[in-house]
């Protein structure tokens, strides 16, 4: 038999092995959770999250969870959280791209990859006008004209813009920087090099200006935002770079709406030149309205969803939104990654194609650009396209007198026969892609300035401003982000499928059904060209060509047509004839 005393001395020797083992499992916890706490600098477990929080969550995303399987997928969920805070603690800068690139073309898609030489032919006849502010609305090509037969050099002609800067951009709001020094430096290398017989083409010496979301060394790259008005950016765009080998002279640095969104930035509201009353729209506000003005020859800007064609179509400028990929994003902020496009704004379709002809293809930097053809025909037949208009957006338009049914009067009087036909939209476009693609991407674009309340700082904060937008977009869930580009993949088949029966479709830019949100995410290039003015507010009107993709040039020949058989292009805004 054990004495009594035996037991209570074992009890404690029991006792004190289990304590130890406990404290030991206790010390092993404890030093785990401060080591990820320490590796990822968050808590272990968040128990702010409540089960109540989840179900919620879920009713926000179209989910109905039982009551076991909230209980079985919370920690996950708190696991979760874990995850995205120690994402949270690495910084992104804008710049990183994502892993997957967006490319428009779909299996069975075929292309021309044989450049031909285009036959750029200069009128050697152009000479200096009597009045010396007609200058500002010359088209390229009688300025390339005059400088090539040394009628003016390149530092006078480039004085001369910049002396119109400085005189209408207080008055335009279109200017955030004049780069006044870089600009004579490179107008005088463009004047020494032609007396030394070397000329670049057609862009050499003449003066220009980029939206100012585009990084330049040696210059301040604001984004039009209040929190990035001295940032600076040690990188040269490609844009930039492609138009300084073609002997450009880059003279200042445009507006744009902050964040490349509408036309307000951290400075004021850019103007339209027909009426100062009105803004000039966006995201490209700066580009287009100085372009109009005749504060440069042109300008480039840029198109996530309308920033091209819309501030042209306002303000009466000729706007090419190339093919997505057709120009190398390198050194330009990204908004959408599979959806930012690059192209110029200009007075007429024909110097959209010389700018266009010096800036496209890639530098190997950027995974959705490459290097296509593009053969452009100045000369070009275009009885011999095959021409449609899309018939289901232009009976839409219930007033027939409205100017978009004038261009189709005018291509009838060229010879053209159109053809009518249903523009994919209803029935393809059943639901806002663009509103989940584009919300996701530019939210996680800017992730930082919605979760450390920098938004806070950019001058609009309306509904419909970025600082809401990227909030809301919190909420779109990853597997829905995924799905929509899925649909997107089956919008761009049947839109080619369309397409490809035609080398040109003509739609209205105002008005359009959804031709710009569809366009955008398919890819296809778009030129839209000014046609009058409208009877209620007497601004400027517009209509867009449609290209199948990488045919820019086909949409170019179908502008420069209508330009020349149209006065619009050659009418300017009376305030800045002076």
């Amino acid at each position: 038999m054990v004495a009594k005393k035996d037991v209570l001395v074992a009890q404690n020797q029991i006792g004190n092995i289990i304590f130890d083992k406990l404290k030991k499992f206790i010390m092993r916890t404890l030093l785990t959770s401060l080591l990820l706490c320490f590796c990822f600098g968050i808590q272990a477990q968040d128990t702010t999250i409540q089960k109540n929080d989840v179900i919620s969550t879920a009713k926000l995303l179209d989910l109905n969870f039982t009551t076991k399987e909230i209980d079985t997928l919370y920690s996950d969920v708190i696991d979760n959280l874990a995850h995205f805070k120690a994402m949270h603690a690495l910084k992104l800068d804008n710049s990183v791209p994502l892993s997957l690139w967006q490319t428009p073309v779909v299996p069975g898609m075929h292309f021309n990859k044989v450049q031909v030489p285009i036959q750029w032919k200069l009128n050697n006849t152009v000479s200096l006008p009597t009045n010396r502010n007609d200058l500002a609305f010359y088209s390229i090509e009688q300025l390339a004209s005059l400088i090539k037969n040394k009628k003016i050099s390149s530092v006078e002609l480039t004085k001369f813009f910049i002396e119109r800067i400085k005189k209408w951009s207080d008055t335009l709001q279109c200017v955030i920087s004049l780069q006044e020094d870089i600009a004579i430096a490179q107008a005088k290398k463009a004047d020494q090099e032609m007396a030394q017989g070397k000329y670049r083409g057609l862009l050499h010496g003449i003066p220009y200006g980029l939206k100012d979301l585009f990084a330049v060394k040696g210059t301040k790259t604001t984004w039009g935002a209040a929190p990035y008005k001295d940032q600076s950016i040690d990188v040269d765009a490609f844009v930039y770079t492609k138009l300084q080998d073609a002997g450009a002279v880059f003279v200042a640095k445009f507006t744009l709406g902050a964040l490349a969104m509408g036309d307000y930035w951290f400075g004021g509201r850019t103007k339209n030149p027909w009426n100062l009353k009105y803004g000039s729209s966006g995201s490209s506000a700066g580009s287009t309205s100085a372009t109009v003005a005749g504060l440069v020859p042109f300008a480039i800007g840029t198109e996530t969803w309308g920033s091209i064609v819309s501030p042209s179509t306002t303000c009466g400028a000729t706007g090419l939104r190339p093919t997505f990929g057709s120009v190398s994003r390198t050194g330009a902020m990204a908004l959408s990654y599979s959806l930012d496009k690059i192209g110029p704004i200009c007075r007429s379709a024909a110097d959209a194609a010389i700018v266009f002809n010096y800036i496209h293809g890639t530098d190997g930097k950027d995974g959705s650009a490459v290097n296509m053809p593009f053969n452009y025909n100045p000369n070009k037949d275009i009885k011999k396209l095959r021409i449609a208009y899309a018939k289901n957006y232009f009976d839409k338009i219930k007033d027939t007198s409205r100017n978009e049914f004038k261009v189709l009067e005018v291509f009838k009087k060229l010879g053209v026969q159109l053809i009518p036909v249903n523009f994919p939209d209803s029935g393809v476009y059943q639901f806002n892609i663009m509103h989940v693609v584009i919300g996701a991407e530019c939210a996680a674009q800017f992730d930082e300035m919605t979760r450390l309340n920098i938004d806070d700082q950019l001058t609009r904060q309306t509904k419909n401003d970025w600082p809401n937008q990227f909030r809301t977009s919190r909420f779109i869930p990853a597997v829905e982000y995924i799905n929509a580009q899925r649909h997107r993949y089956t919008l761009m088949q049947k839109v080619n499928e369309v397409m490809q029966q035609y080398d040109v479709i003509i739609c209205p830019s105002r008005g359009d059904g959804n031709q710009s949100a569809i366009t955008n995410l398919t890819g296809n290039p778009v030129v839209c060209v000014p046609t009058g003015f409208d009877k209620k507010f007497n601004l400027p009107t517009g209509i867009s060509f449609v290209g199948n993709l990488y045919d820019e040039a086909s949409i170019l020949a179908i502008a420069n047509a209508y330009q020349q058989a149209s006065p619009w292009d050659k009418t300017h805004p009376v305030l800045f004839k002076n």
